[in-house]
């Protein structure tokens, strides 16, 4: 099942998305917007699933899906929590400003609470009041969830997975030193992400959702040119339900939280950072990993951040090349 928030009011419209995504049927009937439906997921579940079973044989009215009229599946969120589970971009970024990774960022994941006010939808601009600030975007994976309670276990914790998407956790990547050196966590160098036009749930991804992964490449695209196809299943450290349990350790989580996996990253073959698609490897899914692997090269980065007129597409595909969740598209903007 697919589902979608077409934009309307600040919690969008909740809609059901045909499986290749060329059209939708309201679910107003059901629940008036996502937010309700996790809330009431038992009974909402079932519901949606015979609409989206309907709309797949021509049973009820629909429309045509057109993904540049969807907000972010949940316009605005009581959490967004995003992790880091792929350790080789923790090595990497922390290396870029000279910092030591502890040995314990492999058993131990890392973690940070976003803001979810207001998300951008997936075709909005990337607004950027000042260039210096450094600009990166960050294609990853993320679940929303049900109501988790306190103290689960990471296996349990797969059960409360209610929907798949994909996000671009913008970064403001020249703020993050010194919000950091106050040791109190990321707050002005985060600002809003955005997400994929519409959220699945598991049983549609088939063998791409296992062991708590999503499996398959996450394409980047910067300015038409392909920036990485990273492999979301492979190097991911800690998976869904270990992250989710990580978020629930010291509290429950409220139906309609959402846990990102952090920027998808992937070690080239000999272990190291990889390679661009370029040079034949799988390349980067954000332009911090590109710059310190260019540090690492040449002494110093070559590739700018983001800028004013810049592009960002991110996509994944299934075997028959058929986009899975949409596409995030987002120019970046001045005020």
């Amino acid at each position: 099942m697919k589902l979608a928030s077409l934009k309307s009011g600040r919690d969008g419209r909740l809609v059901v998305v045909s499986n290749d995504l060329a059209w939708f049927t309201d679910a107003g009937t059901v629940a008036p917007t996502l937010q309700a439906a996790l809330d009431d997921w038992e009974r909402c579940e079932p519901m949606l699933r015979a609409l989206a079973e309907s709309l797949e044989h021509g049973g009820v009215p629909k429309e045509r899906f057109h993904e540049h009229e969807a907000a972010s599946p949940l316009p605005r969120a009581y959490q967004w929590a995003d992790g880091s589970a792929y350790v080789n971009h923790v090595e990497l970024v922390r290396r870029a400003r000279g910092a030591e990774m502890p040995q314990s960022f492999w058993t131990d994941p890392l973690m940070y609470q976003g803001g979810s006010d207001g998300f951008l939808a997936p075709r909005d601009p990337i607004p950027l009041a000042d260039e210096a600030w450094g600009c990166d975007l960050e294609a990853e994976v993320a679940v929303i969830t049900g109501d988790v309670p306190q103290g689960v276990s990471p296996a349990e914790a797969l059960n409360h997975v209610r929907l798949v998407l994909l996000v671009n956790d913008v970064s403001l990547r020249n703020l993050i030193p010194a919000e950091l050196a106050k040791s109190f966590g990321f707050f002005q160098s985060k600002p809003a992400s955005a997400f994929s036009p519409v959220a699945v749930t598991p049983d549609v991804l088939g063998e791409a959702w296992r062991e708590g992964r999503l499996h398959g490449a996450v394409e980047v695209e910067l300015n038409g040119a392909v920036l990485g196809c990273a492999d979301a299943g492979v190097d991911m450290t800690f998976d869904f339900g270990t992250l989710i349990a990580h978020a629930a350790k010291t509290r429950a989580l409220a139906a309609g939280t959402i846990i990102g996996s952090g920027t998808v990253s992937n070690r080239g073959p000999d272990g190291g950072p990889g390679k661009s698609v370029v040079e034949g490897g799988v390349g980067y899914s954000c332009l911090a990993e590109v710059r310190t692997v260019e540090t690492l090269a040449h002494g110093a980065p070559r590739t700018p951040f983001l800028k004013a007129g810049d592009r960002v597409r991110i996509e994944m595909r299934d075997g028959r090349r058929h986009s899975i969740f949409g596409a995030i598209e987002q120019e970046v903007q001045a005020p």
